[in-house]
C-alpha cells in the first residue's frame, strides 16, 4: 500500500458538525462580514481565553502587523527587526513605507539578540519589532528596557505565539501592540485570520477604525484605513476550534518532548533553547552542517515525509527587497535548520519513522 504523505503541519480542526452549526447562523441572519455577531463573539471569547482586555480580529497576521505600524504613525521611519523570520514581517514594514533594520539573533534561542539592538538605533528609528520565533518568547525585559530608554515603541510579532504565557500572563499583553496569526498552520486557526492586541484603549479604538477603511461611526473618514475585517465564516471556524485549543497545546508539548528525547541521542544535532515560555508550535532541529540537513531531508522525502526549512534563507539576503547586510548567526542558522512535522493528528508511529530517518 502506498504510504500517505506527511507534511510539516496539518490544521487542527473541530468536528465538521460543530462548524456547520455555527455556519447555519450565518445563513439565517444573512450577515457575512462587517463586524458581525460571530466576529464579535470570537473576539470576546478569545480575549477571555488568553486573559487579555481586547482583541481586534483581522484578515491575517500580515495585515495585523501593517495595521499596528499604521496605528503608531511610523511612515518613513526605521523599524528594528530580526532577519530570522518569515518574509511577512518584512513585507509589513515595507508596505507601510518604513525601512527594516536588522539585528542578528541569539544562536541558541533564535530570537533577536538584545545586546545588539542599541548599536542599530539612529535618529530615524521609531520602533522595535521582535519576533517570538516558533512560539519561543523574546527577552522581553531587555527589549522593553531598551525601548523605554530610547523612547521607542515595541510591536511584537507574535504570529507563532497563541497560548504562550510569560510570568503569569499572556504574551499578547507585552509591548505597545502584539500581533498574532490565526492562519491554518497555527495552533488556533480561522483558516485565514489574525489578531491585534493592545492594553491601550486609544490604540485599540484606532486599530478598529483602521481595520474598517478609517471610518468612525460608519460616517466620517478619520484615519488612513484599509479593509482588514475578518468574515463571519472565518470567525465560525475559529470559535469551533477554540474549544480544542488546550488539547492541541498539550498534544504539541507531548510530541515535542518525544522528538527531543529521541533526537538528543545524536550529539551532532542541536535544539532551540526555550526562553522561559513556549507553545511548542514547531519542532526545529539544527544539523551540524547543510549537507547533513539535505541528506536527512532527502531521506524523509523518499519516505513521503515533507519537513520544511523554516526560515530559509535568512530574510536579509532577499536583495530584491532590502540591501544585503551580513547577519552571521541568522544566515548560519537558516542554512542548518529543519522543522519536522508536528500537528494534532500526527501518529506516533509516523513520528518514529521521522526520527529513524534522522538517526539512521
Amino acid at each position: 500500500m502506498e504510504q500517505k504523505n506527511i507534511y510539516v503541519t496539518q490544521p487542527t480542526l473541530a468536528p465538521l458538525e460543530e462548524v456547520a452549526e455555527l455556519m447555519k447562523g450565518i445563513w439565517e441572519t444573512g450577515i457575512m462580514t462587517h463586524n458581525g455577531p460571530l466576529v464579535q463573539r470570537f473576539e470576546k471569547e478569545t480575549a477571555e481565553k488568553f486573559g487579555v482586555p481586547n482583541l481586534v480580529s483581522c484578515v491575517n497576521g500580515t495585515i495585523g502587523l501593517q495595521m499596528a505600524i499604521r496605528t503608531l504613525n511610523f511612515k518613513g521611519g526605521e523599524i528594528i527587526t530580526t532577519p530570522f523570520t518569515f518574509i511577512a514581517t518584512i513585507n509589513s514594514i515595507l508596505w507601510e513605507g518604513c525601512t527594516p533594520v536588522f539585528v542578528d539573533v541569539d544562536p541558541e534561542t533564535y530570537t533577536m539578540d538584545p545586546k545588539k539592538i542599541e548599536e542599530k538605533i539612529t535618529y530615524h528609528t521609531v520602533a522595535i519589532m521582535p519576533v517570538h520565533v516558533f512560539g519561543n518568547c523574546c527577552d522581553i525585559e531587555a527589549i522593553d528596557a531598551i525601548a523605554k530608554a530610547h523612547n521607542l515603541r515595541v510591536i511584537y510579532d507574535a504570529c507563532h505565539s497563541v497560548g504562550v504565557n510569560y510570568k503569569g500572563q499572556s504574551i499578547f499583553n507585552y509591548g505597545d501592540i502584539s500581533v498574532t496569526s490565526f492562519h491554518a498552520t497555527k495552533i488556533l486557526n480561522t483558516t485565514e485570520g489574525g489578531g491585534v492586541f493592545t492594553l491601550n484603549k486609544e490604540l485599540d479604538e484606532k486599530l478598529r477604525r483602521i481595520r474598517f477603511f478609517g471610518f468612525e461611526n460608519h460616517a466620517d473618514i478619520v484615519e488612513d484605513g484599509t479593509n482588514g475585517k475578518m468574515t463571519e465564516v472565518h470567525a465560525a471556524v475559529g470559535l469551533a476550534n477554540l474549544k480544542y485549543l488546550d488539547a492541541a497545546l498539550a498534544d504539541r508539548e507531548r510530541k515535542y518532548k518525544i522528538y527531543r528525547d529521541e533526537l538528543s541521542k545524536d550529539s551532532s544535532l542541536s535544539f532551540q533553547k526555550i526562553n522561559g515560555c513556549c507553545n511548542y508550535s514547531y519542532f526545529p532541529v539544527v544539523f551540524k552542517d547543510e549537507e547533513s540537513l539535505l541528506k536527512a531531508q532527502a531521506k524523509m522525502n523518499e519516505e513521503h515525509i515533507f519537513p520544511r526549512r523554516y526560515f530559509y534563507p535568512s530574510v536579509n539576503t532577499f536583495t530584491k527587497l532590502v540591501p544585503y547586510v551580513p547577519m552571521l548567526h541568522s544566515e548560519d542558522l537558516a542554512s542548518r535548520i529543519l522543522c519536522l512535522p508536528l500537528y494534532y493528528t500526527l501518529a506516533e508511529n509516523d513520528m518514529q519513522r521521522i526520527i529513524d530517518c534522522i538517526l539512521k
